[in-house]
């Protein structure tokens, strides 16, 4: 009687405390025009989800792999609490076990301190959880917070670092998978790269299928069609990293959006739609690493972020831009953020030199006219005054964000802010120019694949394709070059140029770029490559 009465007084005492602000944090998440995942910004790797974004037969692996009693238990496992309670006194193993309840009261409302009291507690407010919410309530809560390894708290994320889709999107391999995981996160987590753990979690994925189609949660052909699904490598590769420049733009866009701050941003749980092209942006990545061998004696390897013999870094930047309508579909500002985190696209000042001709003695009014009293541009600056000329004239203000969302509700939609800077008189004219530089630009850069001779009008009305090579310094003290090629549905810039170490710490000052092969040829044939990728889809071999 008096053990009944303290558990009684110890149950009406017992309060369900708050959920601990880290386990409620969540991040915000980028993805490109098509909603593909670009990455994400907070302290941890979480966005919540309802219950309802979550397909039933993955709620249901969930439950076989942890849980199977859950739909009908009180909350707690005696047998469980039992085998805890001995382990305790014995000195034995600590011992797991527990419910869903109970593992979300211990992961998102308790400490993760192993003791008899804290054991107990955690029993208690599983009970008290189990009756004053609904079992769907506890499982939202449950899968929203448990860890899934790849840094991933909650399904959302998970789902996202193992398949690269959202939680509604899961199949019920995949579903099946993400729960086997649940057991060692830890270990799991390497499933896909590690051929020893993905048999492993293979076998438990199995265990998990066999417990489905056995309860009924899924039927017999979901089970026989089951296949085990195809994981993102883990570690992310290389063009992981280089899209943080995407991000860190459009992170700056988004919170000025909003009128929050970036740290607010990243802690708020939004969804960031951005105009970006992931499949370009990769390619392009690819396309960039194959510049070739730009030689001053001896050089190392090619493309951004090389150095010669003498200290000279090579650099590249690239940008595309959708005329008329502002929208940034690439932008390519460096290859390794971790060693260079500053955006040559964004902030980079690169000299012009001739670049710039084709707008001499053109009436030339809004942001565009700034850049005739500017030596050295961005290359998104200059990218979108040829965006204007691609428009027929008129300028439209570069952005790299289209919308913005939290918890299903859309908070900001993009709106493209243009104006007319060149009458259709000075926009023949700057195509001209450009075509007449292409016609006495070297054959090399002619007989690059995509830079063909183009009419200099359209039967259709809309802007030919025009590609321009220009720079400052020429032969083989060519210090800058920049490449631009345009029409109506793209305008692309790539911009090459060089630096090395200056005479005080930590500074660098232009440099000239390595003559072998020439440069312009290089940033020409890039150009050229990526405008292919760009306005035909096409994929390297």
């Amino acid at each position: 009687m008096a053990l009944c009465t303290a558990a009684v007084v110890a149950y009406r005492m017992t309060d369900i405390p708050e959920p601990h602000p880290e386990t409620v944090t969540q991040s915000t998440v980028f993805v490109d025009d098509k909603g593909s995942y670009l990455g994400r910004r907070g302290p941890v790797d979480r966005q919540e989800v309802p219950l309802s974004q979550v397909p039933r037969y993955v709620q249901d692996a969930v439950i076989a792999a942890e849980n199977r009693t859950f739909r009908t238990d009180d909350g707690v496992s005696p047998r469980a609490i039992a085998r805890a309670v001995l382990a305790s006194l014995t000195g034995g193993e600590r011992q797991g076990g527990s419910t869903i309840t109970q593992q979300y009261v211990k992961n998102a409302l308790l400490s993760p301190e192993q003791s008899l009291s804290r054991k107990a507690r955690e029993a208690l407010i599983a009970i008290k959880l189990d009756r004053t919410r609904s079992k769907d309530s506890i499982l939202e809560g449950y899968l929203n917070t448990v860890y899934f390894g790849r840094g991933s708290a909650g399904i959302e994320a998970a789902s996202r670092n193992y398949f690269g889709v959202d939680t509604r999107q899961l199949t019920v391999s995949q579903g099946a998978a993400l729960a086997s995981i649940v057991n060692i996160p830890s270990y799991y987590e390497k499933a896909g790269s590690d051929p020893e753990v993905t048999a492993t979690l293979r076998a438990r994925w199995v265990w998990v299928l066999d417990a489905m189609a056995a309860s009924g949660s899924i039927t017999a052909k979901q089970r026989a069609d089951a296949s085990f699904p195809a994981f993102r490598f883990y570690p992310p590769g290389t063009t992981e990293g280089q899209r943080q420049y995407m991000i860190d733009v459009a992170a700056q866009e988004a919170a000025d959006r909003l009128g929050i701050t970036e740290d607010q941003l990243a802690r708020g749980g939004y969804t960031v739609h951005t105009t970006f092209d992931l499949s370009l942006q990769d390619a392009t990545t690819e396309a960039v690493k194959d510049l070739k061998d730009l030689k001053g004696g001896k050089s190392g390897e090619s493309g951004k972020g090389s150095k010669g013999s003498k200290g000279v870094t090579l650099h590249a930047a690239v940008v595309a831009i959708a005329p008329g309508d502002g929208a940034v579909r690439l932008l390519y500002g460096g290859s390794d953020y971790a060693r260079q985190p500053f955006n040559d696209a964004v902030g980079g000042a690169v000299e012009a030199g001739t670049a710039l001709d084709p707008f001499d003695k053109v009436r030339l009014s809004g942001p565009p006219a700034a850049l005739r009293k500017t030596a050295a541009p961005t290359p998104l600056k200059l990218a979108s005054a040829y965006a204007a000329v691609a428009a027929g004239g008129v300028y439209a203000a570069p952005y790299t964000v289209t919308k913005i969302t939290r918890d299903g509700r859309q908070v900001y939609a993009a709106h493209p802010h243009t104006q007319r800077v060149l009458n259709e008189k000075d926009v023949f004219m700057v195509g001209e120019r450009m075509l007449t530089a292409y016609k006495q630009a070297a054959p090399s850069i002619q007989a690059a694949p995509s830079i063909q001779p183009v009419p200099s009008t359209s039967a259709d009305g809309s802007v030919p394709r025009t590609f321009f090579t220009a720079g400052a310094g020429g032969g083989i003290t060519r210090r800058t070059v920049w490449s631009t090629g345009l029409d109506s549905r793209l305008a692309l810039t790539v911009a090459l140029f060089a630096d090395r170490p200056g005479e005080k710490k930590n500074t660098t000052v232009p440099a000239q770029l390595p003559n072998d092969p020439p440069p312009t040829d290089s940033a020409a044939e890039t150009a050229a490559q990526i405008w292919q990728l760009a306005t035909t889809g096409s994929k390297k071999g």
